[in-house]
């Protein structure tokens, strides 16, 4: 499934948004912390699920990541290259390897294009002309999401949210990509149509060996498609770990609390009912224009101290831990080892 080194690499990338104030507004008065410091991989041929409550920068990091956004500090490295700061021209030969599906098939495609003009645009910007002709290659990518080749004269207002899902997979995998990140991409489908694009994307993962960075807030999903899942909390990555490891055995206290809300992910204790399971977390996610001090989690955390007010925990190996699985927290949950 993977090889030694990563297909991508970030480490300490950070996106502050200013915020301008005063009289005539070109003053700046604070930064929206957005994302603030992550340090994680992707290797050759995984899926990395990011996981975490809307607002925590899970799809600013995607855009980061994708350079749609400039980074305002870290270090983005895909295949041993730094990318991080990259000029237009040194992007081109990165960007058709590097893909997004977005969050939203409605205002993602454009409603006066055909699907084939849709499809084929990426090939046309990077003047990509396959064998057979693009019409051809068009053609066949619609066949291999699920669509009739017949739709290659169709326009999006004709199709559903799932089918235009599928056209946005199409369009992703025009330039047969090594990286796509998928940007909440079943998120605004109906249920029953979001197995069906999940299993169509993990079917093109197996099939082509391409990575993923899978953003989404649904755990029981990332489960079925990640082999590993990072938490995220107001712009930081808490704990990440494999599947199996993080959702088995959780250690920081907001996955536990996440996990525990979902009937899938955690199995109740014998003898208990799953209600007694279920972590009902205080208040709101604190604003990222003033994040609280130490560690920001400590605000609606039952374990919190003064150390944690004062001391930022860092995303570290734990001792009692599984290899890979990290974690931020200066209290963990006991590991089952221990317990």
């Amino acid at each position: 499934m993977t090889t030694d080194t990563p297909l991508l690499e970030v480490t300490g990338l950070t996106k502050y948004f200013p915020v301008m104030g005063g009289f005539p507004f070109k003053r700046k008065v604070a930064d929206v912390q957005a994302v603030d410091g992550l340090d994680f991989a992707v290797n050759q041929g995984e899926s990395l699920g990011l996981v975490g409550e809307s607002g925590c920068g899970k799809s600013t990091t995607g855009r980061l990541i994708t350079r749609l956004m400039e980074p305002t500090a870290g270090k983005i490295t895909y295949q041993g290259q730094d990318i991080t700061h990259a000029s237009r021209k040194e992007l081109a030969p990165v960007r058709s390897e590097i893909q997004m599906i977005f969050q939203d098939p409605y205002s993602s495609l454009n409603p006066r294009q055909t699907v084939g003009k849709i499809v084929g645009g990426p090939m046309e910007v990077n003047n990509i002309n396959p064998k057979g002709g693009r019409e051809h290659r068009i053609r066949e990518l619609l066949e291999i999401v699920g669509l009739n080749p017949e739709h290659y004269n169709r326009f999006p207002h004709e199709f559903s949210g799932g089918q235009r899902q599928r056209i946005g997979v199409a369009r992703a995998l025009a330039l047969e990509p090594k990286l796509i990140v998928a940007d909440e991409p079943v998120s605004a489908l109906d249920v029953s149509i979001q197995a069906q694009v999940v299993n169509l994307l993990q079917k093109l993962q197996k099939d082509m060996g391409i990575s993923f960075l899978f953003i989404a807030h649904d755990l029981a999903i990332v489960r079925h498609f990640s082999h590993r899942v990072a938490v995220m909390y107001l712009g930081k990555i808490v704990e990440i770990a494999d599947r199996e490891t993080l959702y088995s055995a959780p250690r920081h206290p907001y996955t536990r609390a996440l996990l525990s809300a979902v009937p899938e992910a955690t199995v109740p204790d014998e003898g208990t009912e799953r209600e007694d399971n279920r972590i009902r977390l205080v208040g709101d996610v604190p604003s990222p224009l003033n994040p609280p001090s130490g560690c920001r989690f400590r605000t609606r955390c039952w374990k919190a101290t003064e150390k944690c007010a004062t001391d930022e925990p860092p995303l570290v190996q734990l001792t009692d831990s599984k290899p890979g699985h990290l974690t931020a927290c200066h209290f963990p949950e006991e590991s089952p080892a221990a317990a």
